[in-house]
């Protein structure tokens, strides 16, 4: 379980937004977070990526040589 303090003005936010919708405020902080863990999981994976290839252990491929690879060339 974690406990968080947050701002006032959030708080009334996801009150207001509780009541209108009829969900909780603990669903609300739950999918708020969700979605920002998967674009900062996806931000460290594509910093990761990119110092590979600067690094030299890792290189990149033309789009354009993946399609022909594939026979997917139009």
């Amino acid at each position: 379980m974690l406990a968080i303090r947050l701002p006032q003005s959030i708080e009334k936010r996801l009150e207001k937004l509780a009541r209108r919708t009829g969900r909780t405020k603990t669903y609300y902080v739950r999918e708020a977070i969700l979605e920002h863990l998967e674009d900062l999981e996806d931000m460290y994976l594509a910093e990761g990526a990119l110092e590979r290839v600067r690094s030299g252990k890792e290189q990149t491929i033309p789009l354009k040589d993946v399609l022909k690879r594939h026979g997917l060339q139009r």
